[in-house]
C-alpha cells in the first residue's frame, strides 16, 4: 500500500531489493577498507595508483607502497560488475551509445575528476558519510549537473 502511494513501482519496476543489496555491500566494503587502512575509498584514487607501474611521476608514486591492495579492489570492482552481468543480466552489457561519445563522456568525467579533487565514490560516500563539507558541496555540485545536462539533452532529442 504504501510503496503504491509513493509510486516506486514506477521508479523501480524490477522492485528494489537488488539496489539495497548493492548499496549494503557498497557500504561494509568502504567501512572494510577505511577501518583497515584509514584511507577512503574512493574509485579514482586506486585508478591512479595503478598508474605508479607505468609512471616514474611523483603524482603517482605516492601510492607505491599501498598500490598492490588497491589494484585488486580496482579489479573486484570491474570482476564483481562481469560476475553481475553474467549472472543476472545473461551475458556483457551492450549499449547502443556512438564510441566517441563514450570515449567523450568518459574523458569529461576524467577531468571533472581532476577538478573536484575526487569521484562520486568517494566524495558520495565516503565524504558525505563523514560529513566532509567540501565533498557534501561535490556530491550537491555532481547531481546538480547530472539531472541539468539530462533534462538538456533529454530536451534536445538527442538519441545515443
Amino acid at each position: 500500500m504504501i510503496s503504491g502511494l509513493l509510486g516506486l513501482e514506477t521508479l523501480f519496476p524490477n522492485g528494489v531489493t537488488h539496489y539495497a543489496i548493492g548499496g549494503v555491500l557498497v557500504g561494509l566494503g568502504t567501512a572494510v577498507i577505511y577501518y583497515g587502512t584509514g584511507i577512503p575509498a574512493g574509485a579514482s584514487t586506486f585508478l591512479e595508483s595503478t598508474l605508479s607501474y607505468v609512471s616514474d611521476r611523483s603524482r603517482f608514486q605516492q601510492f607505491r607502497g599501498s598500490r598492490d591492495w588497491r589494484v585488486v579492489f580496482t579489479l573486484g570492482i570491474v570482476l564483481g560488475a562481469a560476475i553481475y552481468a553474467v549472472l543476472f543480466q545473461g551475458g556483457p552489457w551492450t549499449t547502443g551509445v556512438q564510441p566517441w561519445r563514450l570515449f567523450l563522456g568518459g574523458t569529461l568525467v576524467g577531468v571533472g575528476t581532476r577538478v573536484g579533487k575526487g569521484c562520486t565514490s568517494g566524495h558520495g560516500i565516503c565524504g558525505v558519510g563523514s560529513a566532509s563539507r567540501t565533498s557534501l558541496v561535490g556530491v550537491a555540485t555532481f547531481m546538480i549537473v547530472a539531472i541539468g545536462t539530462a533534462n538538456i539533452v533529454a530536451a534536445l532529442g538527442v538519441t545515443p
